[in-house]
């Protein structure tokens, strides 16, 4: 248990039996009234953001989360499977809970675990990742309509916009959050 003022941005809370990442937080004294914090809450499991607002030293219920770097080894055709470099334990996580990273992890990828009770919540990569183009359409000089942008292939099957001069077996990097073309890397 901690008090509405010990609140910190990454910390999980149990709310209603569900748990929920602190975005952000504020605290807010106005000159006539008691004293509140206003939060923003995201879901893990679901993602979804709340705004909500607490009177100030209530106490709320927090979640120990476990986050541990781990090693991507490989899909076994139904689940992720993650090793922990420590301990060389091996985690199976469902697609569900991979979600969209999947799409930019590469075999031996160092990535983020967090876990609740053993149970894997969600899988977290680096802001941006290297990877490499093995398909794209030759760019036509002078082809302007999509603002100087086409589609590739990337080695792990994502699909990106990438300028017209890229050809395959360029090394690009490519940020996770939104999978948006960052620069080529040599």
């Amino acid at each position: 248990m901690a008090t509405t003022n010990d609140l910190k941005n990454g910390m999980v809370l149990n709310i209603d039996g569900q748990l929920w990442t602190v975005v952000e937080f504020q605290h807010v004294k106005p000159g006539k009234g008691p004293a509140f914090v206003r939060t923003k809450l995201k879901n893990v499991l679901s993602g979804k953001t709340v705004d909500k607002t607490f009177n100030a030293g209530v106490k709320v219920e927090t979640s120990n989360v476990d986050k541990r770097t781990m090693q991507y080894l490989y899909n076994d055709g139904s689940n992720y499977v993650f090793m922990d470099p420590d301990t060389y334990e091996q985690v199976e996580v469902a697609p569900e809970v991979v979600g969209d990273a999947a799409s930019y992890m590469l075999e031996n990828q160092d990535v983020l675990v967090a876990r609740h009770e053993g149970t894997p919540l969600f899988v977290e990569l680096p802001a941006s990742v290297i990877l490499e183009v093995t398909y794209t359409e030759p760019g036509l000089q002078g082809d302007r309509s999509t603002g100087g942008t086409k589609p590739a292939t990337l080695e792990t099957g994502a699909s990106i916009q990438v300028p017209l001069f890229l050809e395959a077996g360029t090394r690009v990097k490519v940020d996770t959050r939104d999978g948006s073309y960052l620069g080529r890397v040599s």
